[in-house]
């Protein structure tokens, strides 16, 4: 079986909306301010978009405002509407008790990943959200098939429908690298949680 194409997934969503001359409102989960540029240049055309910006697996309380506050300047300048949630390391903590010598993109992110978009669907459901979403795909080490799985059995659960991505694809990366300098916006060297930052 061939793996799936979740960005063409995405954009035949994307392009029915059109046709219907509807905007579906969509929750994206972002983990930063860079990494959502170039992933709201992809959807904002197509979606009433608001950003959710909730990372308690970030390793300090600086590193989470820095963000944060970058995330809302970026919001602002295009116009987007943005939600950052409280921090609380704990949670993050809690859902990766035992796997701190996880390597990178192992068991440790599943978790992660889990954390993140289950409170990013509950937050859609409560907010009357068509479709949640997440950021995590447009980086190059970031695992889109795992990452598309979790978030499909989550909305299932949940009855939320996900948006498929690979934002990555048609050079996402690349374009979020070019926009985060347009933008002179905090780009961090690391994921964010302190097993990543060793």
């Amino acid at each position: 079986m061939n793996d799936r194409n979740f960005d063409r997934e995405m954009n035949s969503i994307m392009d029915a909306a059109k046709e219907k001359g509807v905007k579906p409102t969509l929750l994206m989960h972002s983990c930063c301010a860079p990494c959502s540029t170039s992933c709201l240049e992809r959807v904002k055309d197509y979606f009433d978009v608001t950003v959710y910006y909730y990372n308690p697996n970030l390793d300090t309380v600086e590193e989470f405002n820095h963000r944060a506050t970058e995330q809302q300047r970026l919001c602002k300048e295009l116009k987007v509407n943005c939600i950052v949630e409280e921090y609380d390391k704990s949670e993050f903590l809690s859902a990766v008790i035992g796997l701190g010598d996880c390597l990178e993109g192992g068991a440790r992110c599943a978790k992660c990943f889990e954390l993140r978009l289950k409170r990013t669907a509950e937050k859609a459901k409560e907010l009357g959200a068509e479709y949640f979403t997440t950021t995590l795909t447009v980086s190059p080490l970031k695992n889109a098939k795992l990452i598309n799985a979790i978030g499909e059995k989550i909305g299932k659960e949940l009855g939320v429908k996900f948006l498929p991505s690979d934002f990555k694809k048609q050079n996402g990366y690349k374009r979020s690298v070019e926009l985060s300098k347009e933008f002179d916006l905090y780009r961090q060297n690391y994921c964010g949680c302190e097993f990543s930052k060793r």
